[in-house]
């Protein structure tokens, strides 16, 4: 089963911040690269509810089909490889939750997958630099007309992890300010538009 635990630590930044570990690790525009992330749920936000999150990421003309669910200290992922007509079925409402292992992963929740449909999506430019004991990750995103930054360190080793990802913060003068992850900031901010339409009707 194509499986895996994620480790990470989060965290928001300004976008001064941004640039300035964009300059102290010497990446430049070319070493960004775009994905989009689009997000699944039922109506009624059963996967939310379980705080679990499905969503297809495209990048670079392939497409990848994962659900993450809670699991101790960090994320179970769980991955299938989808054909891009598939994905885009699937992403239009043409099509169901096609069978793998992420169609039996789902078996576990109190939902219909003809329920699951597509709430939109979020766009990354991502770079990504192998750094100590695991990968940080640069990321720059837009949704919903809004752009955010974040710093991600991917790690095996939490402990490890955590005390290089607070030592890296405290080197370049970043406050500690934990990221939600990003369907959740999706989620939120789709609400506040919404809740900007019903004022102005």
């Amino acid at each position: 089963m194509a499986q895996q635990i994620e480790i990470e630590f989060k965290n928001m930044l300004t976008k001064a911040d941004f640039e300035k570990l964009i300059k102290g690790f010497k990446l430049n525009k070319g070493n960004f690269k775009k994905q989009v992330n689009f997000y699944f749920d039922t109506y009624d936000f059963i996967l939310k509810q379980h705080k679990a999150a499905l969503r297809i990421r495209e990048k670079n003309g392939l497409y990848e089909l994962t659900l993450k669910e809670p699991l101790g200290q960090g994320l179970l992922e769980t991955t299938d490889i989808l054909e891009p007509v598939v994905a885009l079925d699937l992403i239009k409402g043409k099509t169901s939750i096609p069978e793998g292992d992420v169609y039996v992963q789902l078996q576990k929740y109190p939902l219909q997958l003809e329920q699951i449909r597509l709430f939109g999506s979020l766009e990354t430019e991502r770079a990504e630099v192998t750094y100590e004991a695991g990968l940080l990750v640069f990321d720059k995103s837009r949704y919903f007309g809004k752009v955010d930054y974040e710093i991600e360190y991917e790690v095996t080793d939490i402990e490890i992890g955590k005390a290089s990802f607070l030592a890296l913060l405290e080197q370049y003068d970043i406050p500690i300010n934990p990221a939600e992850n990003k369907m959740i900031r999706f989620y939120k901010e789709k609400q506040m538009e919404h809740e900007k339409r019903v004022e102005t009707e």
